[in-house]
């Protein structure tokens, strides 16, 4: 296509009536930090991974926006993550129910975890940079529920 690209996903954005409590689970579950947003005028949050913007959050409750249950056609988010047996310890420490397991062929372990509006997050490890046990292999798909 002549150096055409889309390029690589820049940010998601949950439109919520539940902002302190998502900006609580992602800040302490998944350990990215609220940072700076621009002045819109409709309140929210904005947090970061690694310097970078990668969730948006809307505040809905002002509104008379009627709050969706999950990720409505989107199935789930992904992040490319390090760290994968201190993320399971992380969310086992805080009671955060999780889903662990590795891509068939090995080379890709995932953590699929809600957050707190049902929305879906995966998180892959690539498994030769990773140590300790490897998850299972599963034979379902968890994109297909």
């Amino acid at each position: 296509m002549g150096g055409v690209s889309v390029g690589v996903l820049d940010h998601f954005n949950i439109r919520t009536r539940h902002l302190a409590e998502t900006v609580r689970f992602y800040e302490d579950v998944l350990g990215l930090e609220k940072g700076a947003r621009p002045n819109f005028a409709f309140p929210g949050a904005w947090m970061y991974s690694e310097g970078k913007p990668v969730v948006h959050l809307v505040d809905i409750s002002p509104t008379s926006e009627p709050q969706k249950p999950d990720s409505g056609v989107v199935h789930h988010v992904a992040f490319v993550s390090r760290g994968f047996d201190g993320m399971k310890q992380r969310l086992t420490s805080k009671g955060v129910k999780f889903d662990s397991r590795q891509v068939p062929g090995g080379d890709l372990w995932q953590i699929f975890v809600h957050d707190p509006n049902g929305v879906m997050i995966e998180l892959n490890y690539e498994a030769a940079r990773e140590q300790g046990g490897a998850p299972a292999e599963m034979a379902d798909d968890i994109g297909r529920q």
